[in-house]
């Protein structure tokens, strides 16, 4: 790995460059929906106006996916922020492995099909169940049932974690209806026996993130595993009965449900059965993971572990190895900014609360959780309540410790991750929504000042929009559309707007300017921490936002 030059034109700030990642905090299109525009944001206000300023595209093929219908999402955002270039990601890679067969033809596929086939057991399929293509996409899970059919699996039991997050927040019911008619297709002729087991909304069973709250992964185990939990005959009978006795429950907080046929649940996870976790991408499949994978585990009470055959569609953490078994090869991440900087001697430091912890530190360094030799990372613990009740989150706190590590002199970069805009913008209470993003002007606002005192550069940007856009729009009109009260109905997922892009130099000594890049996105970020820290970029690394010196 070649070592990063300095820069002839400019040897980099006299304090620390400062990379701001406003998660969610997009530039919305339409006024009434951008909740970013409403609120009251003067630090953002004036760095727009007085700033070097730019807008990048963080969604579609800016960021790795299949088409610019795709929106961007925090892992493929800070895996292109970190590395500095577009690699195919999960929802491309998948879907270039089933096309090609190359998926079918892999040696783990072919283990479970191989295991279920002689045992008479059954395959069974755990993961988020839309279209959304940001975790899991329910066309590779109908394409995957059609080859087990095809390849002789005679049963196979389906445990599908209802969105509401990257897809409209109610429309679970459009995804039963589909996929029961496929299952009546495919059942049709006698064959196999294929149908729905277990399942329960995302935020509410099996999909936790960064170990903040391992109940939901017990709720999730005791459903899928042990088949415990309350019991409907289909699953649309059990999405409209919690609909009903919960008003205006979200998709994504739907309790958990068991299907039972003839008096029996229909499909616990059982000794010699094999699982395919369908999820492609990490964060929220390392914990279901290691429930099934570990041979001790601390978490929760899982009690006798089923001897299965695991897989995940992709490996979660390559660092760690983590699945043992997986379907499609990750994109294989090398040469992050983190280790050209490490192996210039840049001491670095990394910080957000425990939601976006891994964005900024393992998803940045490529999907890798070993930090490199000069990195200090920092965790804040979350709150582990609704995010609309508590829409500050942990800014306040990020804040104080980003201007410790300034004040410090200790650090030549420093790299950090709000996440309100995204985390509270999932939640569609757009009051909420308009503290969330005060909350990280505010943040932005006191870095600015102390960047001030020691003459240091920001870098202030996103990973992809979501409070940007909180209401849904007619897809004919471009109209809102309104509920019976008259008021918008709320969008809970990203955005496919661009981001703002900031680079604020208090005291000129970059003499930054625009560079001139055409349709710049994301990736083009680290070229440009790189470029402000008196460095020139790696040549294959989109170019630097900025010119300096």
């Amino acid at each position: 790995m070649e070592q990063l030059k300095k820069n002839e034109k400019f040897g980099g700030p006299q304090g620390p460059v400062v990379l701001v990642v406003m998660d969610g905090v997009g530039l919305g299109k339409n006024p009434q929906s951008d909740f970013v525009q409403m609120a009251d944001t003067p630090n953002l206000d004036w760095l727009r106006e007085h700033a070097v300023y730019t807008e990048l595209k963080a969604h579609g093929v800016a960021v790795g996916l299949p088409d610019d219908s795709d929106m961007g999402n925090s892992e493929v955002g800070h895996n292109a922020i970190g590395c500095g270039r577009v690699f195919a990601q999960g929802a491309a890679l998948v879907g270039k492995a089933i096309e090609s067969g190359a998926m079918y033809e892999g040696a783990v596929w072919q283990e479970l099909v191989s295991n279920v086939n002689e045992k008479g057991s059954a395959l069974h399929f755990i993961g988020l169940f839309s279209d959304g293509n940001v975790h899991s996409n329910i066309n590779h899970l109908e394409d995957m049932l059609k080859k087990a059919k095809e390849q002789g699996v005679k049963k196979a039991r389906i445990h599908p974690l209802i969105d509401g997050r990257d897809v409209p927040p109610t429309s679970a019911l459009e995804y039963v209806d589909r996929f029961e008619a496929f299952l009546d297709g495919i059942n049709a002729d006698g064959s196999v026996d294929y149908c729905i087991a277990s399942g329960g909304g995302r935020m509410n069973i099996t999909m936790d993130r960064y170990d903040a709250d391992w109940s939901m992964v017990e709720r999730g185990w005791n459903a899928h595993v042990k088949a415990e939990g309350r019991k409907f005959a289909t699953m649309r009978a059990a999405v409209e009965t919690f609909r009903s006795e919960k008003p205006g429950i979200l998709d994504q907080d739907l309790p958990a449900f068991v299907i039972e046929r003839d008096g029996a649940p229909v499909g616990p996870i059982v000794e010699g059965d094999s699982v395919i976790f369908f999820n492609f991408r990490g964060d929220r499949s390392l914990e279901i993971t290691k429930a099934f994978e570990a041979d001790e585990l601390t978490e929760f009470d899982r009690g006798p572990k089923p001897k299965v055959k695991y897989a995940g569609m992709m490996q979660y953490d390559g660092d760690l190895g983590v699945p043992e078994k997986y379907l499609v090869t990750p994109p294989a991440i090398d040469r992050t900014m983190s280790e050209y900087l490490s192996n210039a001697g840049v001491k670095q430091f990394a910080i957000s609360e425990t939601q976006k912890y891994g964005h900024v530190t393992y998803f940045f360094n490529g999907n890798n959780s070993g930090k490199f030799d000069t990195e200090t990372w920092m965790e804040i613990p979350s709150d582990n309540c609704p995010f609309e009740n508590a829409p500050r989150m942990k800014a306040d706190e990020i804040t104080t410790e980003v201007v410790k590590a300034i004040e410090s002199g200790d650090y030549r970069f420093i790299r950090l991750n709000y996440p309100n805009g995204d985390m509270v913008g999932h939640t569609g209470v757009t009051d909420s929504v308009k503290v969330a993003i005060e909350a990280v002007d505010e943040g932005v606002g006191k870095i600015m000042e102390a960047l001030k005192k020691c003459n240091g550069i920001m870098v202030c940007s996103a990973d992809h929009g979501n409070s940007d856009d909180m209401c849904e729009l007619d897809k004919k009109t471009g109209e809102l559309v309104l509920d019976t009260e008259g008021k918008c109905k709320p969008k809970t997922a990203h955005s496919l707007n661009p981001v703002p892009a900031f680079v604020y130099d208090p005291a000129d000594e970059s003499k930054a300017r625009k560079s001139g890049v055409e349709n710049p996105g994301i990736a083009n970020l680290a070229a440009t921490c790189i470029t402000l820290l008196g460095y020139e970029p790696p040549a294959d690394y989109t170019p630097s936002i900025v010119e300096v010196g």
